[in-house]
């Protein structure tokens, strides 16, 4: 599942009429690198959650070379609530979750899997990278592997931990049901971090996965050659 419904607004006119996941990275846009990594990493189905200029994304992804679904998120109020759409396509299966602006390779993706798999008493698997400061993310607090916090946005030089949230996890159905009574964040917004707060108070097993390859959250124009550079 990638989440692919807003619009980026801090890259600025750039994105005054163009999806972020849709900007191009070496002629073709960054959602279909992410998608061909997937694919090589032997996914074989997807669900894309679109939103600002759903259409542009929809008819790019008509003819992909792998079975996709598409779900609009018609109110933009969190990834939380984005997640929760894919109920129904998910059924009763375990799923990947990632966002239409993290670019990382295919093998990141099955290692993840791999770990997934190795542990099957884990609710929900967290990529993360380790980072001077987790403060442009979520904050990850671990022992052993296995996750006893996450902070959303901490203050510049408040964490105590180096891992940063990859913005890529593997979840069993169960989030489903938390996600459907989590509240609105003091953002105004139904996150998944909320959901996954819940998940370690009710004493669901959440691991954490590192990544130890390339990996990329294309978030400012800034970020574009980097991002360039990667694919």
């Amino acid at each position: 599942m990638v989440l692919a419904a807003g619009r980026g607004t801090r890259m600025g006119a750039l994105t005054e009429d163009l999806p972020k996941p849709m900007l191009p990275l070496a002629g073709k846009p960054m959602l279909e690198h992410i998608l061909d990594r997937l694919r090589e990493a032997g996914f074989t189905g997807g669900l894309l959650v679109t939103g600002f200029r759903a259409e542009l994304i929809e008819s790019h992804f008509a003819g992909y070379p792998m079975p996709l679904r598409t779900v609009r998120q018609t109110t933009l109020d969190g990834t939380g609530s984005a997640t929760l759409l894919a109920r129904e396509f998910c059924g009763d299966e375990p799923f990947l979750l990632t966002f239409g602006d993290i670019l990382t390779g295919a093998g990141e993706y099955a290692a993840m899997r791999e770990a997934f798999d190795a542990h099957p008493e884990t609710a929900a698997l967290l990529a993360a990278k380790h980072v001077d400061d987790p403060w442009q993310g979520a904050a990850i607090y671990e022992t052993g592997g296995v996750v006893s916090k996450i902070v959303e946005k901490p203050l510049r030089g408040s964490s105590t931990t180096h891992w940063n949230s990859a913005g890529a996890y593997i979840f069993r159905p169960v989030v489903f049901e938390i996600l459907a009574g989590i509240p609105r964040s003091p953002r105004g917004e139904y996150e998944l971090t909320t959901a996954i707060e819940r998940m370690l108070e009710g004493g669901q097993c959440v691991r954490l996965h590192a990544l130890t390859g390339g990996w990329r959250d294309v978030g400012r124009p800034e970020d574009l050659d980097s991002a360039q550079e990667m694919v």
